[in-house]
């Protein structure tokens, strides 16, 4: 299994369990691994045979955008089921990291793996 990514996708959404971070915009930056075979476009240099890291940006940034979840462990089951089902990949890796929500810490936040590797 060959990986495209897509990391360090800054995105502002409302995100936390607080009164005050339901009242705010906080930024989240998104790693994305997805599990595509990318041989049939090495051998082509097609883009019909690979996945479109931009059209996962805008769907995964617009989702994000749109969402006002309290976690983020919610918030990466979802947007794995988004790449499982709608980019119609096999495995992926999310991980979402909040920054400034622990003082003193560079970023906290989630990572999963969903899917299969095959």
């Amino acid at each position: 299994m060959d990986i495209i990514y897509l990391h360090d996708l800054k995105v502002d959404c409302v995100i936390g369990v607080w009164d005050w971070e339901r009242k705010i915009l906080q930024e989240v930056t998104i790693d994305l691994d997805m599990g595509f075979d990318i041989r049939k476009a090495a051998e082509t240099d097609d883009l019909e045979y690979t996945l479109s890291y931009k059209d996962v940006s805008k769907r995964v940034s617009k989702f994000v955008e749109d969402s006002r979840f309290q976690l983020v462990e919610r918030m990466a089951e979802e947007i794995a089921q988004i790449l499982l089902t709608e980019f119609e990949i096999k495995w992926c890796r999310v991980k979402i990291n909040k920054f400034g929500a622990v003082r003193g810490a560079g970023g906290v936040g989630v990572l999963i793996e969903r899917g299969e590797w095959t």
